[in-house]
């Protein structure tokens, strides 16, 4: 064991930590010493979102005394930044193991320090988390969750007041403040009982009326009301209340996944609790199939994320994509506003980078201003605010999955979005096509855009200075055909410059800094380039269009997109 791991599990030991983490210590001494090592090297990091990571003993693992040291930051940044003011926070947790622990831990570490903390009575979804911090006039806000990570993590997200996580400059001066933390003596743990109180019935009736306030045609969903819909929460918070939100809708034919419909932190169905992966959403297929509906939904852990499955052109069972979901919410909501007569000039939506350029496509040529910002609801938050009071914002979202529906809340909403989507499918329902059907009319509207994501892991001690050298690479000598297309603009986000490769004129990019790299084609392919920022892996974000000018051609066009972005990958030796 080296010497500096040794003394941080000393200090772990003797220290004033309890009797139960001490045996836990000695158990890993005897038995997994190299497990031991590994619970040690390091501090978790408390990024610019907040931790993330396994639970386990010791200063590299989510814990009472790491999640404390992050509250105890985060307590004194909020105490300096309003001085006199009173404070208050909200905190909310999913269904994992010990999240329940986790954000009574955090309620206690606030409230001993003079934070008035108002916590949830069981596990809630995030963006009610978000809602309630704007609801209550909170200062900021916690949640307990890894989201879609596996049953061994788990996490802690930070927000602010305007109910969005962290940006500059509280993002890194929470983190000074945290890293200040040295001793778990400097942690208040106890004696602030009295500043806790807790939320149950009523945030979730304000909740669910503002998702109810969301919708655009009642009339349609009166009318098709048994709309066959699937939904599986996959273990997580979901459950707490979509039934219900789809119920206020006005939806009367919804069946629970049963297999998934039970909180638990094991995710004993899945290997990966994530509504993207078809393995994740299989067992909702397959219910899908049996009863011949007419759209299956699924939320993560934490109710931010949604995935959907509806019968495509072949009457084959399907699951969307990110993008495509966005595609569509974006749509329905621009041109149902539009054709109800309630779109404002001044409506806008908000998208990100690395997400399909349809969407900046569909709002141009339906006259809404569109704005591009970096990976991340929080920079969706923040674009919301700087334009507060001369833009209406409408709907956000980027192809992780993620749609932010609404001016009332300010992070990814996964129970507003399975509403969403089920209004949709029953307005198309109405005209007698599927959402499918919907998708490959906006194809032939709005241009045939697709898709692909790789992300590449470099294992080893080399692993993130191999991929700064690929990042450096690029910078320096782009690509000058890509797929036989010419390359003729760089985006670097790092370096807030676009560059025409053709005339080298350049151009500053008006975004905060970000480890980005795009590629964009004469043909209008678009390759991004975005390293992690905690992990030695990088991922690769492709984009291509063509026309598609009748449906009988779908397959064609598809075949031959897909067949792009293949050769886009070997041309740039990623396979």
């Amino acid at each position: 064991m080296e010497a500096a791991i040794q003394e941080k599990i000393n200090i772990w030991i003797n220290g004033n930590y309890d009797q139960e983490t001490k045996n836990e210590i000695a158990r890993l001494q005897k038995e997994a010493p190299e497990e031991l090592a590994d619970a040690f090297y390091r501090d978790l990091e408390f990024g610019t979102g907040g931790l993330r990571g396994i639970m386990g003993v010791g200063t590299n693992r989510v814990n009472k005394y790491t999640i404390g040291m992050a509250t105890q930051g985060f307590a004194n940044y909020l105490k300096k930044t309003y001085g006199n003011e009173e404070v208050k926070v909200a905190i909310a947790h999913d269904s994992r193991n010990n999240s329940r622990f986790f954000a009574e831990t955090t309620a206690q570490v606030f409230a001993a320090n003079g934070i008035k903390v108002f916590l949830f009575e069981s596990l809630r979804p995030t963006p009610e988390l978000s809602f309630a911090i704007r609801n209550l006039g909170c200062k900021g806000g916690v949640v307990c969750t890894a989201s879609h990570n596996p049953k061994e993590y788990n996490g802690y997200k930070a927000y602010w007041n305007d109910g969005g996580q962290l940006v500059p400059p509280h993002d890194t001066n929470v983190i000074k403040e945290v890293e200040a933390i040295k001793s778990v003596d400097d942690i208040k743990f106890t004696g602030g009982d009295a500043n806790i109180t807790i939320l149950g019935k009523d945030m979730d009736n304000a909740y669910m009326d503002m998702v109810k306030s969301l919708s655009v045609y009642p009339d349609v969903i009166a009318s098709e009301h048994d709309l066959k819909i699937v939904y599986t929460p996959i273990h997580g918070t979901g459950i707490t209340l979509v039934p219900e939100v789809l119920k206020r809708f006005g939806f009367t034919n919804v069946t629970i996944v049963t297999e998934q419909a039970t909180p638990d932190g094991n995710f004993p169905t899945v290997n990966y609790p994530n509504p993207e992966e078809s393995e994740t959403m299989s067992i909702g297929l397959k219910k899908a199939k049996e009863l011949n509906a007419d759209i299956l939904l699924g939320t993560d852990p934490d109710a931010d994320r949604v995935g959907i499955g509806v019968k495509n052109h072949k009457g084959e069972w399907v699951l969307m994509n990110g993008n495509q979901t966005a595609v569509l919410a974006f749509s329905y909501l621009i041109e149902a506003r539009k054709a109800k007569g309630i779109a404002r000039p001044d409506d806008m939506v908000i998208t990100t980078i690395v997400t399909t350029g349809m969407i900046n496509q569909v709002a141009e040529q339906n006259g809404v201003a569109c704005y591009n910002v970096l990976t991340g609801f929080k920079w969706i938050a923040e674009k919301i605010k700087e334009l507060e009071g001369k833009k209406n914002y409408v709907i956000g979202g980027e192809e992780s999955f993620g749609l932010m529906i609404g001016n009332q809340i300010r992070d990814k909403d996964a129970v507003s979005a399975v509403a969403l989507m089920c209004e949709m499918a029953a307005y198309e329902k109405k005209q007698g096509k599927t959402l499918f059907d919907k998708m490959i009319e906006l194809y032939i509207k709005y241009g045939f855009y697709y898709e692909n994501l790789i992300s590449i892991t470099k294992k080893g001690m080399n692993g993130q200075k191999e991929i700064a050298d690929m990042m450096d690479g690029y910078r320096a000598n782009p690509p000058s055909l890509i797929a036989g297309a010419k390359v003729t603009t760089l985006l670097d986000y790092q370096l807030q410059k676009g560059t025409n490769l053709i005339t080298g004129e350049t151009y500053p990019i008006d975004l905060p800094k970000s480890n980005v790299l795009q590629f964009i084609t004469d043909d209008g392919s678009k390759i991004s380039a975005r390293p992690s920022g905690t992990e030695p892996k990088i991922k690769f974000y492709f984009s291509v269009n063509a026309k598609l000018t009748r449906k009988e051609d779908f397959d064609t066009v598809y075949d031959g997109l897909k067949a792009k972005i293949h050769t886009i990958i070997a041309d740039m030796k990623l396979n």
